[in-house]
């Protein structure tokens, strides 16, 4: 539905050739160099969860909008949408962990705004943030530059985010806790592409998950992603509440990971450079991409058949962000 708006509301409207790509972050050259800028709003429910709250969300979340378009992040702005009664001290807590996420990496809050509106219209606390940063020289990471015979990999395990959410909202407790992975990446991402300087694609799998990155990397660049079942990095307490919820792993949403396509014979080198990193460590070989069937998505199954992937919709693709 919402691509469905996209292109049926928005873009006959406001159509141009940057927009028309669809990215996460837009590159806009200004005196020789692309200068990426993102925005992205923040209505995720509850909005503190296991492992992190919407203010972690909102920074990391921007932050890796631009890290996707390989650009270094340098300025953020905050807009906060108050409600009435909000306790100070859960504002305060969100700010908090906002700045621990953009002070390490020298990203500075520049500019903001602030609304409050009556009790009961909002869950609490909204939040917008918009990036701004500058990509790399000679770089250019969008989905439709994959081509047959690239490696697909994973920098870690998949779905944390998306459970941890949807078990806090729900009040589910399960054996082995599942904590969000939200985490910023352009460390992870600065370091991937000082070692491997043929990066095809970059794709963080966030609502949608797995299953909606590779689409969108399937259908832009015409060829078609094989995936092995057995190589996915799924967590065993993640797959158990998966199977609980009714969820396929492969649509739940990340906050802290990203897809990487790169050409085969640099998939050893892209693998290294992620594993040196923390929030890399769990990085893994999942499949390749070849020529046909074109704009597919194929699962390679565990017990040697194949199924098709599709786009995520409806009660498949939580609201957690």
């Amino acid at each position: 539905m919402t691509r469905r708006l996209l292109s049926e509301v928005v873009l006959p409207l406001l159509r141009n050739p940057i927009l028309d790509r669809l990215d996460d972050a837009a590159c806009v050259a200004l005196d020789s160099r692309d200068v990426a800028i993102t925005t992205d709003s923040y209505v995720v429910n509850p909005i503190f969860f296991p492992g992190g709250d919407i203010g972690k969300l909102a920074a990391c979340g921007t932050i890796n909008d631009l890290a996707m378009q390989a650009a270094e992040p340098w300025f953020l702005s905050l807009g906060l949408i108050l409600e009435e009664g909000l306790p100070v001290s859960d504002l305060r807590r969100v700010i908090r962990s906002l700045a621990e996420v953009v002070n390490p990496l020298g990203v500075r809050v520049v500019t903001g705004d602030t609304k409050v509106v009556e009790r009961g219209k909002r869950s609490g606390l909204y939040i917008n943030t918009t990036g701004v940063g500058m990509r790399r020289q000679g770089m250019d990471a969008h989905v439709s530059r994959a081509r047959p015979g690239d490696a697909v990999l994973v920098t870690g395990s998949l779905g944390e985010h998306g459970i941890a959410v949807m078990a806090c909202r729900e009040g589910l407790r399960f054996d082995s806790p599942v904590e969000s992975d939200v985490a910023p990446l352009w460390g992870l991402v600065s370091a991937l592409l000082d070692a491997v300087g043929d990066v095809r694609c970059l794709r963080d799998p966030t609502r949608g998950g797995l299953a909606g990155a590779l689409c969108d990397i399937a259908e832009a660049s015409g060829t078609c992603i094989r995936i092995r079942e057995t190589a996915l990095p799924i967590r065993p307490a993640v797959r158990g509440a998966c199977d609980m919820l009714g969820l396929d792993p492969l649509n739940v949403a990340c906050e802290g990971r990203a897809v990487v396509v790169c050409p085969m014979a640099s998939a050893d080198r892209a693998l290294s450079a992620l594993r040196s990193h923390p929030l890399g460590a769990g990085a893994a070989l999942i499949g390749e991409v070849v020529a046909e069937p074109a704009g597919m998505v194929v699962l390679d199954t565990a017990i040697g058949g194949e199924r098709i992937v599709t786009l995520p919709a409806g009660e498949e693709l939580p609201r957690i962000c």
